[in-house]
């Protein structure tokens, strides 16, 4: 049939990207067409939703926006793969949503592309959704660009805009450093110089669309790249041998080669290469193995196995650029979570370099990314990774960044260079452990945690709760959000990063206290759950009760010790929590307490009996 895919001609993965209504699945939808590769009944179909929704002529866009809510809004959400073939090559395309939130589904496609079709309206000419798809494609490896400048029928075919609008991306591709960019006017509803030149360009001398991709030259250097095979899965086929299943990303393997697990150094010899055909005796990129090893070494998923004498970095600390996907912000020293390989774990934004300004693609002094903002940051993990640069290796220099609550993908990164800790800086063992320091003290220590609104009551009944213990004969100390910033915290804020760093370095005070066997209350607003639950996550399970003092905010309000609602109401502050700025109550907290429902004293005392009843302090 025509159309059908020739598996040996080379294939080349392309998208279409641009803002919204340039005609990208239009485009798409004409190649498809014209390459017979539409089936006689979804063409009549076509032609009867085209004449349905009241267009004069086959409607192309159709064919490729196939979900009930592009069709109904007439634009692109999702990413719709086709595939065509012409005598000379295959192709599979991603046809891209143009609107500025749907912006991460045109960089997960743009990441697996050789080259991106840039859609230009010659009526309107280059936008700034235009030059941040080409900035994001170029940023994930696309290194080809045709400039599509469609629509050319809406300026009567004219030269004078065609040549405007690819100058102007010619210097915008200069500085973006792109190996190739060609620019070509057509027009793809009318079949303008899509598969077969337009006597209406007469002025044109360069290729068709289709011309220009059956000609353009892409090769796969994940063959030539070192040996990369993240290990997946770790299973056992019988008690004897176990298996190690992965897809090689770049390089060859073989049976009898030499590798090295990257973060260990550890050597070891491959005994056996299986696939879904059986034993093999090697295998390359993209090829889904399993694998045994000639030793007992000690595999688990998000392993690294690499060529001994081409490693990777080994490091804790990189820089990268991040492309922000999510309307929730990026705020430096929240712990998100990074997918890279097969590896998910911890990692913080250590320090924000800048924004890149898209249109003129200078840098800006930044302190958080929003949505569709592109960052250069320092970004620290919890362990030692193996990685490379993305300019070495994409498909080891690439990660993803996900919400540590809600597992939802926030951003998208490629890793510049690694960074690395002063090498004079250890960890020293201490003789006398916390345990010891507890014992002496004849008490268990542990993080008291209060969080709520400003004067729902936290900083009183904490107090309160120090004094009996105290009077208890128990080792106190109170860490009150007011105090540290005289002096620990006096530098910072209150913009949602600087609380951030507010609680981080209380956390880690905190920490410390609890090495030293005391038992630490805590009072502060602490707005937001990941810092609460990080400041958790830094002593033991046992060790951290979180006390939710729950008043509305009209009773804070009506309180006001300090006066500071009637400054916010007024203007007067900014970033106050409850008036401008956010406060993520406590989902699950050790100690719920209702501010006003009873004196705190009786909530102090509430607080004490769950401290008895979890054996923190004994039974007075």
């Amino acid at each position: 049939m025509p159309g059908d895919r020739t598996p040996e001609l080379p294939t080349l993965h392309l998208l279409t990207c641009g803002s919204v209504d340039d005609g990208k699945s239009t485009l798409i939808g004409r190649l498809l067409f014209e390459q017979h590769s539409i089936l006689d009944d979804q063409l009549q179909a076509l032609r009867d939703l085209s004449r349905k929704q009241g267009a004069a002529d086959v409607d192309f866009a159709l064919l490729v926006d196939g979900l009930e809510a592009e069709m109904e809004q007439g634009i692109t959400i999702d990413v719709a793969y086709r595939h065509f073939a012409t005598p000379g090559r295959s192709f599979l395309v991603a046809d891209t949503p143009g609107h500025e939130q749907y912006t991460r589904n045109m960089a997960t496609a743009a990441s697996n592309c050789d080259l991106a079709i840039l859609l230009v309206n010659a009526k309107k000419g280059l936008l700034t959704q235009t030059r941040r798809h080409a900035y994001i494609a170029s940023l994930l490896g696309v290194r080809h660009f045709v400039l599509a400048v469609n629509k050319i029928d809406l300026v009567d075919y004219r030269e004078a805009e065609f040549r405007e609008i690819s100058d102007a991306f010619k210097a915008y591709a200069d500085i973006l450093g792109l190996d190739s960019f060609t620019a070509i006017p057509l027009s793809a509803s009318l079949g303008d110089n899509v598969s077969t030149p337009s006597e209406k360009l007469a002025w044109y001398r360069g290729p068709t669309l289709i011309e220009h991709l059956e000609q353009v030259a892409v090769d796969n250097p994940r063959l030539a790249r070192p040996l990369r095979l993240p290990i997946q899965l770790v299973t056992r086929v019988d008690a004897d041998q176990r298996f190690y299943a992965g897809t090689i990303e770049t390089g060859v393997l073989a049976a009898g080669q030499e590798v090295v697990v990257a973060c260990s150094g550890r050597r070891t010899t491959i005994a056996r290469i299986v696939s879904s055909d059986g034993d093999k005796t090697s295998a390359e990129a993209g090829d889904a193995v399993m694998i045994a090893l000639a030793d007992n070494v000690d595999l688990a998923r998000g392993d690294l196995l690499v060529a001994p004498r081409d490693r990777p970095v080994v490091a804790d600390q990189f820089a990268a650029h991040v492309v922000w996907m999510s309307d929730i912000r990026l705020l430096p020293g929240r712990s998100y979570l990074m997918k890279i390989g097969t590896r998910t774990l911890p990692v913080t934004v250590s320090e924000l370099k800048h924004r890149v300004e898209i249109d003129g693609l200078t840098h800006i002094a930044a302190k958080t990314l929003g949505l569709n903002e592109i960052g250069y940051c320092n970004l620290s993990v919890s362990m030692q990774i193996a990685f490379d640069a993305f300019c070495d290796n994409p498909g080891t220099g690439s990660f993803v960044l996900i919400d540590r609550r809600t597992n939802a993908t926030l951003g998208a990164g490629i890793i510049d260079f690694a960074l690395r800790r002063a090498t004079n800086v250890h960890h020293q063992e201490l003789t006398v452990t916390k345990t010891a320091r507890a014992a002496l003290k004849h008490q268990r220590p542990a993080v008291i945690w209060f969080t709520g609104l400003s004067g729902a009551g936290k900083s009183t009944i904490a107090n309160i709760v120090e004094i009996k213990l105290h009077s208890r004969g128990l080792h106190t100390t109170l860490l009150d959000g007011d105090n540290v910033r005289h002096g620990l915290n006096k530098n910072l804020g209150f913009t949602d990063v600087d609380r951030i760093e507010n609680i981080r370095r209380v956390g880690e005070v905190a920490k410390l206290m609890v090495d030293a066997g005391l038992i630490v209350l805590c009072s502060f607003i602490s707005p937001f759950q990941a810092e609460r639950d990080i400041v958790r996550s830094l002593v033991d399970s046992s060790e951290f009760l979180e006390v939710f003092v729950d008043a509305p905010l009209e009773t804070c309000i009506a309180r006001d010790p300090k006066g500071l609602y009637k400054r916010a109401l007024a203007g007067e502050l900014r970033n106050f929590t409850g008036i401008d700025q956010a406060y993520e109550r406590p989902s699950n907290p050790e100690i719920a307490l209702m501010a006003g429902g009873s004196t705190p004293d009786r909530l102090a005392d509430e607080v004490i009996r769950t401290l008895e009843e979890r054996g923190i302090v004994s039974a007075w």
